[in-house]
């Protein structure tokens, strides 16, 4: 007998790569990124993609573009230290080599830090991005949009505090902060009647394993501390208009070192953001769909698992990408699963591992597996 499955959605993670022209441009003009957004959201719904984001067009990264928003920020004299990765410290040939060559772009020469007390003061610049969403989306005939947004952890990461007490005093100042950029998001898509969903990243929640000494309870804790700061930050937003991300840095390397998903799974999808997007098309991550047969999710909660890899200029074949969607609807139901990518396309503005053309195919192919996953299954009896 035929059984009829729904089609779930598709999404992505943010970042897209940006038009050729706009790069090509440098410093863009006026009125250059709103025609960047058009495109690239029209792009989105011509090719299948539900629920569109901007591609983060208007920002030089998914990181560092709080720079031009928060007061208390700004580049010091300070030198970056070098990263500490532990999958790269196990390869040293493979760091000096293919890696530096190949890898996205990183932060600036100079490492930004937090000098003074932060405040908001990118409205005019988040007020320009929620206009050229809003409008982009009209035109495409889109109806359902997100908008990515960088956690207070994510903040502390890369901008180190240079000003606070302790850490802890730095993460509550970040949260009441960046709590402005995720109201207005949300009020924002409520206006034009589309929806705004806010996707919170916080790639410090899992990548971050990587610069600690690896004691499971001690970064249980910090985990703890940085999802419980999300929650006050939200505290006056919908749990469905929200979208947490985590991944395992965006780059094509050992990952040998990755913590499990499994460890931190329970207070993941216990935080207020109803959706969950995480990596589940690399060969690291994969295989933990099977957490699902065991661990409960709850009931008012989504996953996105990314079913096509953002590091790799493979193209998968959408029965692949098919069966992964399959993997998650099985475990938790089609209701509850979005289909959506392991990561961004162009993490630091121009740059990416990806071919821009090359990206947008894989996308199309995120499209196309969501349709076969969704065909009538036929189950032989007797």
């Amino acid at each position: 007998m035929s059984v009829p499955a729904a089609r779930v959605l598709t999404t992505h993670t943010g970042s897209l790569p940006r038009p050729s022209w706009l790069i090509d441009d440098g410093e863009p003009a006026a009125g250059s990124v709103t025609r960047a957004v058009a495109e690239v959201v029209r792009h989105q719904v011509e090719i299948g993609i539900d629920v569109v984001g901007d591609g983060e067009a208007g920002k030089p990264s998914y990181a560092t573009y709080v720079l031009d928003r928060l007061a208390g920020l700004g580049d010091s004299d300070e030198v970056p230290p070098a990263k500490g990765r532990a999958d790269l410290l196990d390869f040293p040939t493979f760091r000096t080599g293919a890696f530096r060559t190949n890898s996205t772009a990183g932060p600036p020469r100079n490492a930004p830090v937090c000098m003074g007390p932060v405040s908001y003061v990118g409205q005019e610049l988040l007020r320009q991005e929620l206009e050229d969403l809003a409008l982009a989306v009209g035109e495409s005939g889109a109806d359902r949009a997100f908008v990515t947004a960088a956690s207070p952890g994510l903040i502390s990461r890369f901008m180190v505090n240079r000003f606070y007490a302790s850490e802890s005093d730095y993460l509550q100042a970040l949260g009441e902060v960046i709590k402005e950029e995720y109201d207005a998001i949300v009020a924002a898509g409520f206006q034009v009647q589309i929806g705004f969903q806010v996707q919170i990243d916080c790639p410090d929640l899992t990548a971050g394993w990587h610069a600690r000494d690896g004691d499971l309870d001690s970064h249980r804790r910090l985990v703890a501390e940085r999802l419980e700061i999300i929650d006050h930050a939200t505290r006056d937003i919908p749990s469905d208009m929200l979208r947490l991300h985590i991944c395992w840095g965006n780059y094509e390397g050992p990952h040998n070192h990755d913590i499990p998903l499994a460890d931190l799974i329970d207070l993941l999808v216990g935080a207020r953001p109803g959706s969950l997007c995480f990596e589940a098309a690399n060969p690291r991550h994969e295989h933990e769909w099977e957490i699902f047969e065991d661990f409960e999710l709850p009931e008012d909660r989504k996953l996105i698992p990314g079913v096509i890899d953002s590091t790799t200029n493979y193209i998968e074949h959408p029965r692949l990408v098919a069966q992964r969607i399959e993997r998650y609807t099985r475990l938790v139901g089609p209701e509850r699963v979005l289909a959506g990518s392991d990561c961004g396309f162009a993490t630091w503005g121009a740059s990416g591992s990806v071919n821009a053309e090359i990206a947008w195919a894989k996308l199309a192919v995120l499209a196309e597996g969501a349709t076969i996953a969704a065909r009538p299954k036929v189950h032989l009896v007797g």
